[in-house]
């Protein structure tokens, strides 16, 4: 070991405190690179390892009922490879001991037991035997959360008919990662998915030798877009519902913009911590040689060249660096493999594996000494340049004025310490300022990574409290006449009622489309209100089409335009409709009218397809136990069960995400604060001495020194306020918002609790540092004035 080196390891060691908190700085920066990068990509490798062993379709499509031989046709369509066509329904379940509702999507099983295409791996038990009517495999989020294994049996209502269901078995579906019937929220709680004999089901159905549901499998090199408008053309005399690739998937849509997000938070998580970083090393190196100066001169006299002192300091650097990357690896392949455990609870694959590719900690390693090494060259840059001769000298003390108070004439609103205080920070400013910008990014970084909590409950609220009031939404086999209404209203525990129809529909707009549904509305709907972004509420029109403000934007079209609507039902209605205005919902892309006007546009009479409900909470089982008898109805469902259900997932999940952001946090905090006072000290010590000797105590000439950091962090917390809530809007900006968008939103809880947090780690940094100060041994201080 040369003689450089051992120095190194002396300038290590001695602050050994202050390297530690830099590399703990570094470290948090890669784990959240790692943790997010990984988590993003284990997910999408287990899904490409799951959608090609499930063979999951390329294209898919619902009609309305077409005879069985019509696959042969489809399957001659160019680029088709392969085609697997079955019946499905929704149903109301049974559930022995459960009061709400629980939807079933019936998927009818081909004579062999498993499809082709889609394939269902099997968890528990078995597929269903040939001949064996009333056996079912059963998703396995719903499975779980009901406490359903083999053997257990629950009753369906099958087309007005009671029917008791045996399960033998609990499989995966690669159509139903994430278990949803169309929503944006997972719902394994009130929806479940069960795999039974197809005739069996068509029989129920009235659907023998003819298929509802259709799925393909492209040929490689074929064109998504031209079999998608071939099958349209040709399923469209059979009420074809316009088909859609894998990319419009509910599920596959939703786990993409999941994954969408992981890439989001791992490539802009971690610039402020390299950037503090940077910041820091450049302060500390600086501070180094500033007190090596006669050392450096020495060196060069003894004949060390400008290269072999520069690669000295910048090893200073690349050692803190390093250990930094240890252990931000390791914390991020904890917080990876935690992430990816915790996305089972929304997203269900046979092996959702976590893995890390070594590419992702050699680029986290690679970016963080980069920014160390070109955050260092400035001051490695001084020592090049600095002559022995020039070195020898200390440098030139200080020039002192009067500080801006004391010409303005305010000081004697100060007492002395406080005008020592200031006086400091202004013959530094330039360090003020980055210290407090360094401090204002831990509270931003709180922030970012806290206000999903305030998001998802204002979410909750704007959607399920301001504009779906009801508690409950009651669908209809069919579009029925509205005098049902007063049936349901006279079922037990009902305080309102309020009808609706549902049209699927294709919206188009020069050579921009896309596939929602048209929710038809009273003018005068009280339990499905209309608001604008600042929840006031949007008047229904008594002709024309409302759409969300993200849909309007997606088809780039605005009040007074016209769009095309085609009807996706068996009449395939297609006419011009004047867009009369937008509405702010944050969850879908969907368009609203009149439902007497919506009612004409489809040529019927007063129908209905659904009813919102409003209940007396003291008999929701009551009009829940109604609704499992009546046979009109074809699925029903519970505000208050799907709320629960998002609130058990989502709350686990913020807390996880509260709890690391502000760890690290607290990392940057810490490593600011600490690393500032110790610079601070390191060139104070003489004065702070001195003060000592003349007679002022520990706590007088702390307060010397804590003081300028108090202000700093005092000054520094409103200034990272709208910092974070810029970060945590440029967040939301990044990431998908297809099926929902989270608004940003934050509480003043959540602001205090920020402030505190970063309050928390300054007053810790500060007693450590004041534990220093109380150690100052004054003679050897004083023997060492330059």
């Amino acid at each position: 070991m040369n003689l450089l080196d051992k120095k190194l390891l002396r300038d290590l060691w001695r602050m050994r405190s202050q390297a530690f908190t830099i590399a703990l700085v570094v470290a948090a920066g890669i784990a959240g690179f790692i943790g997010s990068l990984s988590t993003y990509d284990s997910m999408q490798w287990s899904r490409a390892s799951y959608y090609d062993a499930a063979r999951f379709a390329d294209v898919f499509a619902e009609l309305k009922r077409a005879p069985k031989a019509i696959e042969r046709r489809i399957a001659e369509i160019p680029g088709v490879a392969d085609v697997q066509s079955t019946v499905q329904f929704d149903v109301t379940l049974d559930i022995p001991g459960i009061a709400e509702p629980v939807v079933g999507r019936m998927i009818g099983l081909p004579e062999g037991g498993q499809p082709r295409l889609n394939r269902i791996f099997i968890r528990q038990g078995r597929m269903p035997e040939a001949g064996q009517a009333h056996e079912v495999v059963v998703s396995e989020g719903f499975a779980s959360v009901r406490h359903l294994k083999p053997g257990a049996t629950l009753a369906a209502l099958i087309n007005g008919k009671r029917e008791t269901l045996k399960i033998v078995g609990i499989g995966l579906s690669p159509e139903y990662v994430f278990a949803t019937r169309g929503g944006a929220f997972p719902d394994d709680r009130g929806f479940g998915v069960l795999w039974i004999d197809r005739v069996h089901l068509a029989t129920a159905f009235n659907m023998e030798g003819a298929f509802n549901h259709v799925a393909v499998k492209l040929a490689p090199g074929a064109s998504e877009r031209v079999v998608i408008d071939a099958l349209d053309r040709l399923l469209e005399p059979y009420g074809g519902l316009h088909a859609y690739g894998r990319s419009d998937q509910v599920s596959n849509k939703i786990l993409t913009q999941e994954i969408g997000q992981q890439k989001v938070m791992g490539t802009t998580l971690p610039l402020p911590f390299f950037g503090v970083a940077i910041f820091l090393l450049n302060v500390v190196l600086s501070r180094i040689v500033s007190t090596q100066r006669e050392q450096i001169a020495a060196l060069k006299a003894l004949g060390y060249g400008n290269a072999a002192i520069a690669t000295h300091y910048l090893k200073f650097v690349l050692v803190i660096t390093l250990l930094g990357i240890v252990i931000g690896v390791l914390v991020g392949a904890w917080f990876g493999h935690y992430m990816t455990r915790m996305y089972t609870d929304f997203f269900h694959f046979p092996h959702l594996a976590y893995r890390m590719q070594p590419w992702i900690p050699l680029l986290a390693g690679g970016i963080s000494l980069l920014a160390a090494v070109a955050g260092a060259l400035s001051t490695v840059h001084q020592v090049v340049v600095l002559a022995p001769a020039q070195a020898m000298h200390p440098p030139s003390p200080p020039r002192y004025r009067k500080m801006l108070l004391e010409r303005l004439g305010l000081v004697h609103w100060l007492s002395p310490a406080a005008r020592m205080v200031i006086r400091n920070m202004e013959r530094h400013p330039l360090r003020v300022l980055v210290t407090i910008f360094g401090i204002a990014i831990s509270v931003a970084v709180i922030l970012s990574g806290t206000f999903w909590r305030d998001a998802v409950n204002y979410l909750i609220y704007v959607q399920f409290e301001a504009v779906q009031r009801a508690d409950a939404e009651v669908v209809f086999n069919e579009p029925m006449a509205a005098r049902v209404r007063h049936e349901i209203a006279h079922a037990p525990g009902v305080r309102e009622t309020e009808v609706s129809r549902i049209v699927p529909v294709r919206l188009v707009s020069g050579h921009l489309s896309y596939r929602t549904v048209i929710q038809g509305i009273p003018q005068d709907a009280r339990l499905h209100r209309l608001l604008d972004a600042n929840l006031r509420s949007v008047p229904l029109p008594r002709a024309g089409i409302l759409l969300t403000d993200r849909l309007a934007q997606r088809l780039n079209v605005h009040a007074g335009d016209t769009l095309w609507v085609e009807s996706l039902e068996s009449t395939r209605r297609k006419r011009e409709v004047v867009v009369a205005g937008t509405v702010g919902e944050l969850i879908g892309l969907s368009a609203y009218m009149e439902i007497g006007a919506l009612n004409r546009f489809m040529g019927e009479s007063d129908v209905v397809s659904g009813i919102s409900v409003a209940l007396d909470k003291s008999r929701e089982k009551d009009f829940f136990a109604y609704l499992k008898g009546h046979p009109k109805i074809a699925t029903s469902g519970s505000k208050t069960a799907m709320l629960q259900s998002f609130k058990e997932t989502s709350a686990k999940n913020v807390l996880f995400f509260t709890t690391i952001f502000t760890g690290f946090a607290a990392v940057i905090a810490f490593g600011v604060v600490y690393n500032s006072a110790r610079i601070a000290l390191a060139e104070r010590a003489w004065e702070l001495a001195s003060l000592r000797v003349l007679g002022f105590t520990r706590r007088e000439v702390s307060a010397f020194l804590l003081g300028e950091l108090a202000i700093e962090i005092v000054l520094a917390i409103p200034l990272g306020f709208p910092l974070g809530y810029f970060i945590a809007w440029g967040l939301i900006q990044l990431m998908p918002h297809e099926t929902l968008v989270l608004p940003v939103i934050i509480q003043p809880d959540t602001y205090a609790y920020a402030g505190i947090a970063i309050l928390l780690a300054g007053t810790v940094s500060a007693l450590i540092v004041r534990h220093r100060v109380d150690r100052l041994d004054l003679v050897a201080v004083l023997k060492t004035r330059e």
